[in-house]
């Protein structure tokens, strides 16, 4: 099999699942073999940019989480509520 089911499957053969790299000047179809691929990061026609507004996420064996973005920023953070009632 030749194209972008095989080279889909040779991408998900694989433990890791850090960042996938997909050449195309098609927008559509860099979304759906995208969404196919088991990464955690999808990039079109570059790689290894890091955006902060987006998360930079791994999956597999690379890991689970997330850095960067509000996602990476919530995963560091632990929230704490006050709620004080005045004596009345």
């Amino acid at each position: 099999m030749d194209g972008d089911e095989a080279a889909i499957r040779l991408m998900n053969d694989s433990r890791y699942g850090l960042p996938a790299a997909i050449w195309t000047a098609d927008a559509a179809a860099a979304h759906d073999i995208g969404a196919r691929l088991e990464t955690g990061t999808v990039f079109m026609n570059r790689c290894g940019y890091l955006d902060p507004a987006l998360a930079w996420t791994g999956v597999k064996e690379t890991g689970r989480g997330a850095t960067l973005s509000r996602v990476g920023y919530e995963t560091l953070t632990r929230p704490k509520s006050f709620r004080l009632r005045l004596a009345t």
